[in-house]
């Protein structure tokens, strides 16, 4: 089956889709993907991978909402002889239903938040509008998590054509000792300290204030080292802040930012994800892969992935985030309990491979 996966962008820095490990499993399950994004981006990472997976990319530039858009895109659906089209975040899910419409072909689109903050009446309206015009365009809706799938059939008033298909990310395979020995002395990591990283991106839903808090409070010579990875809008005033702390600057690394943050996962000991809201955190994903067990808040759907068998589930207060970070940088053994178990269950539920193998179950029944 041959798939065009629409998204607004393929800047790394955007919502972390996954089609780079959907496109690393696509071949053992019989799918071929092409890769279509409505803006251009100078950050060619996510770029240079899909093609280096024999993925074709292509990248319209152009700006939001651009009229040009349907039709460029039905152009090159026709071109490529798509048989399903499948959207990615609101600007794509429009014009990807109106480009399949144009050629006859089937869409479908999966969900990537929870958005329940309060909305004001035209927040509502558009929010009632997406619905409809799903319901109308779209073969199936995808929802990543179970909350998340009962968050949207409250909305909507019906669950016809929605469906549960959790994401899935690829197996990092183990780090060998002598590359996790240089990963960790790169950030000045002693050999007796525990590093807990936080790979979120630095915007204000995810919670590093929370976080930083949570490390002030922390007991003296308590050996714990935090990794901050990523980027974002917050970066500037995160770095102040530590930097305005003597508890924190001893505390706290800052990853560059044009580091992938996913390569210190195997270097970690813990993962740290204090989000106020997620359906599904890519981020826990990739550290139950690595093995690595999290401390994470009970938000959204993260108690689907974070269970107390594989991690430590929070309320969103610092002082128990502190209480966790304590318990954990002190009990190793429970720490490779943890990790264990958050490993298997990786294995069996989030690999890449039946998380392909699941999309393509689904495409198979809206084709036939």
């Amino acid at each position: 089956m041959k798939i065009a996966h629409l998204v607004p962008t393929l800047h790394p820095g955007g919502p972390e889709i996954g089609l780079v490990d959907l496109a690393g499993a696509a071949r053992d399950t019989g799918l071929e993907l092409v890769v279509v994004a409505l803006a251009s981006t100078s950050e060619t990472s996510q770029v240079s991978a899909l093609q280096r997976l024999g993925v074709p990319v292509a990248e319209l530039g152009l700006a939001p909402w651009d009229p040009r858009a349907v039709p460029r895109i039905a152009g090159l659906l026709r071109e490529r002889k798509v048989q399903l089209v499948h959207t990615h975040l609101p600007p794509a899910d429009v014009v990807g239903a109106a480009a399949a419409v144009r050629n006859r072909i089937p869409a479908v689109s999966t969900l990537h938040r929870i958005e329940n903050l309060p909305a004001d009446r035209l927040d509502r309206l558009k929010r009632t509008a997406k619905i409809l015009a799903r319901q109308r365009f779209m073969t199936r809706t995808i929802a990543i998590s179970q909350v998340q799938r009962e968050w949207y059939r409250g909305l909507s008033g019906s669950e016809k054509n929605l469906v549960l298909v959790p994401n899935g990310v690829a197996d990092p395979g183990p780090l060998d000792a002598a590359e996790r020995h240089r990963r960790r002395a790169a950030l000045g990591v002693g050999d007796g300290d525990v590093l807990a990283v936080s790979t979120s991106p630095m915007r204000r839903d995810q919670g590093h204030e929370l976080l930083l808090d949570a490390l002030e409070s922390l007991p003296d010579g308590l050996p714990l080292v935090v990794a901050l990875a990523g980027d974002g809008p917050l970066r500037p005033w995160l770095e102040s802040r530590v930097d305005g702390s003597d508890d924190l600057v001893e505390r706290v690394r800052f990853v560059h930012r044009h580091q992938e943050p996913t390569t210190l996962l195997g270097a970690a000991d813990l993962v740290l994800h204090t989000g106020r809201s997620g359906a599904a955190p890519t981020a826990l994903l990739r550290a139950m892969a690595a093995g690595v067990p999290a401390v994470a808040t009970r938000v959204g759907g993260v108690p689907e992935i974070v269970t107390p068998g594989s991690g430590v589930l929070v309320p969103l207060d610092p002082g128990a985030i502190a209480d966790a970070l304590v318990a954990l940088t002190e009990d190793g053994a429970r720490r490779e309990r943890l990790g264990t178990a958050a490993r298997a269950r990786f294995l069996a539920e989030y690999e890449a491979v039946g998380w392909a193998g699941r999309l393509r179950d689904l495409y198979r029944t809206v084709l036939t």
